[in-house]
């Protein structure tokens, strides 16, 4: 997977107030968010962030209500204005764009999708999907192909006449995907994209953009409070509290090896084996076992892989990728994978 920057976010802070360079200076000398509040009656958004996002990659940004998550995705697009810090994009500071760069970088960088679907009620599925290239002054006629294409991908061929009020939930976000992709802008950012789905619809719709991604390999932020929804999507996962990062990195690492307490609280209720990964736990080597029960995928999840071993710990697998060898999976060694580490021993592993 390529690994270049596409987005880099350095010293990065928002906060609300009628005088937030004042309240920026003490936030700087270590005064946090309540105080801030009871003191200055400032609201500290984001605090020091600091964050590269690769291309081809899905970057989720996950925390409770008040995390700052959805301010953190705004300020990609300046949408919300930083206190302090840099936005780059492709190496260029997006915070030094005049009002037609900015424009530009709205029109044909960045495409959004939003919790609440935001289709226009009086346009037709068609013309929604389209939306980006009529704003671009295309007609109709001219993004018509294009449209149907996305629309026929994410599932709605059919029913590109039909009006939102017509469709499903599901579908409606389906038409946000279509359009956002219609665009052929290389970063998506989806803000609560499935939040407001039923869990079936939900999941369908995970799946659909994982499926997208292999394909498209765009560049998307995603911004979630659910932890199962992260770890099934993301490449990079940021964990926010009180707007500032708590842990950053690989999904499964951060699952293996919580740095804070409130990481730990925060992952202790999961179903880890149907969260963790063989990539996470096995054995890299390129040298066969001498007992192999089967081949498995680095991506199956330790349910599927316990399922298929019927609960023989004595068992070894090959982990395959693409056909090639990467690893080997111990059984013995997936059971101990499903004890959690408790907020002590994360805290204590961090430091070395």
């Amino acid at each position: 997977m390529d690994r270049n920057i596409k987005i880099s976010i350095r010293n990065l802070y928002k906060i609300f107030g009628p005088t937030p360079d004042i309240a920026l200076a003490h936030v700087r000398k270590g005064m946090g968010k309540a105080e801030l509040l009871e003191k200055h009656n400032h609201v500290l958004g984001l605090q020091d962030i600091n964050v590269d996002i690769h291309e081809g990659e899905i970057t989720v940004i996950m925390g409770l209500s008040g995390s700052g998550k959805s301010t953190l995705i705004r300020h990609l697009n300046r949408l919300i204005e930083p206190t302090a810090g840099e936005v780059e994009v492709d190496g260029e500071n997006v915070l030094a764009y005049d009002e037609d760069k900015l424009r530009k970088l709205r029109r044909e960088q960045m495409s959004m999708v939003f919790q609440k679907f935001a289709l226009l009620p009086h346009k037709t599925v068609l013309e929604n999907a389209g939306m980006a290239l009529l704003v671009r002054g295309y007609s109709v006629q001219d993004f018509e192909g294009e449209a149907k294409k996305w629309l026929a991908r994410v599932g709605l061929e059919g029913n590109e006449y039909q009006y939102p009020h017509q469709l499903s939930g599901g579908m409606q976000q389906r038409v946000g995907i279509a359009r956002a992709l219609a665009s052929n802008s290389p970063i998506m950012l989806m803000d609560e994209a499935f939040s407001a789905l039923d869990p079936l619809i939900r999941s369908d719709m995970q799946d659909l953009l994982l499926e997208l991604q292999d394909e498209l390999q765009k560049t998307v932020v995603f911004i979630t409070h659910d932890l199962d929804e992260s770890l099934k999507l993301a490449d990079h996962l940021v964990i926010l509290k009180e707007g500032h990062i708590v842990q950053q990195g690989e999904p499964q690492e951060i699952l293996m090896n919580p740095n804070d307490s409130y990481i730990t609280d925060f992952i202790s209720d999961i179903n880890r084996a149907r969260v963790l990964r063989v990539r996470s736990i096995m054995e890299k080597t390129k040298a066969a076992p001498e007992e192999c029960a089967g081949d498995i995928s680095e991506r199956d999840n330790l349910e599927s892989v316990i399922a298929r071993s019927n609960g023989d710990t004595s068992l070894t697998y090959r982990v395959v990728r693409k056909g090639n060898q990467v690893g080997i999976l111990k059984m013995e060694e997936l059971v101990k994978a499903l004890v959690p580490l408790d907020a002590s021993e994360g805290d204590a592993r961090s430091r070395y």
